[in-house]
């Protein structure tokens, strides 16, 4: 039996422009998906995926060849779709992928819930561009797309700044980030999963983004990464709002739910769902659950350091 594992990741700064060569920060979370492999004697890939708290939610059996992977139930499914499309270019990279005569019982298992966007699919991605033995980013550029930043967070085990160079190959650099203020930064659920093609693909439609503003964006992300204080972090993380709201057509997450918040409050990724960045003297989450936000962790319960 073989086991992988990635992390989960968060997005700190860089959110969109990251596409367009911006420097990011970004994170490695303590939650991730681990995948095991089992062979069988029967032909068949069995692939079942289990929850955070070990219960089924996805279960289907492939059958496949030298060349074609195949839907065993010829089920509809969208998820069994996505899936096969996964594996089919695993193997385009790999053509030795899964090409052995014997059959695999394959399970995923979460540490997160799927709800919580920290990377159910790059995790996935990872593991088994780990398995096929193939490149995870080109993996990841036939399937889902996207900059590549939680790819790079699920083979880190410390903070990353993530850029694309102009060949669109990553730049990827670990970075000792750890606040000495770490114990006033918490993130918060926004009780919404957002889709973050469909950000990525509104975005690209602006076509607003010019030097300047990657320029300003990657000087905010050099700045947080040795901030001392939690003023002026709050200070940076309040500027990249206002830019990338600028950029994006839309009022900063604050400005919109949380006006009478004393701290500061940043998107992370796609705006409008997942988690939230927040800064507060002391524990925010009375404040947030009065607001129907009852997900509140602790930097230092979330990121992997």
């Amino acid at each position: 039996m073989e086991t992988f594992c990635s992390n989960g990741k968060l997005l700190i700064t860089g959110e969109y422009v990251v596409l367009d060569g911006a420097k990011a920060l970004a994170i490695p979370t303590k939650y991730g998906q681990r995948l095991t492999v089992e062979r069988t004697k029967r032909t068949i890939l069995d692939w079942k995926s289990y929850d955070e708290n070990g219960n089924l939610w996805f279960a289907e059996a492939f059958a496949f060849d030298d060349s074609n992977i195949l839907n065993q139930n010829k089920n509809e499914n969208a998820i069994a779709i996505r899936l096969m499309q996964i594996l089919e270019a695993a193997k385009a990279l790999n053509p030795d992928f899964l090409k052995t005569g014997s059959g695999y019982n394959v399970s995923t298992h979460l540490d997160f819930k799927r709800t919580w966007g920290l990377g159910t699919s790059s995790t996935l991605i990872n593991n088994v561009a780990q398995w096929a033995n193939i490149d995870a980013y080109r993996l990841l550029e036939k399937t889902f797309g996207g900059s590549g930043y939680d790819i790079a967070c699920a083979q880190h085990k410390t903070s990353i700044t993530f850029q694309l160079s102009n060949a669109k190959h990553p730049i990827v650099n670990p970075v000792a980030f750890d606040p000495s203020f770490k114990n006033q930064l918490y993130f918060v659920y926004l009780n919404k999963k957002q889709n973050s093609r469909e950000g990525i693909e509104t975005y690209k439609t602006l076509n607003r983004v010019n030097d300047s503003i990657l320029e300003d964006i990657t000087a905010i992300t050099e700045k947080l990464i040795t901030t001392k204080t939690l003023y002026d972090f709050e200070v940076l993380l309040d500027q990249h709002e206002h830019l990338v709201a600028e950029i994006i057509h839309q009022e900063p997450i604050k400005s919109k739910l949380f006006k009478d918040f004393e701290g500061s409050v940043k998107s992370l990724g796609a705006w409008g769902g997942d988690f939230v960045l927040v800064t507060s003297k002391s524990n925010p989450s009375t404040y947030f659950k009065s607001k129907g936000f009852e997900t509140v962790i602790p930097y230092s319960e979330m990121v992997l350091n």
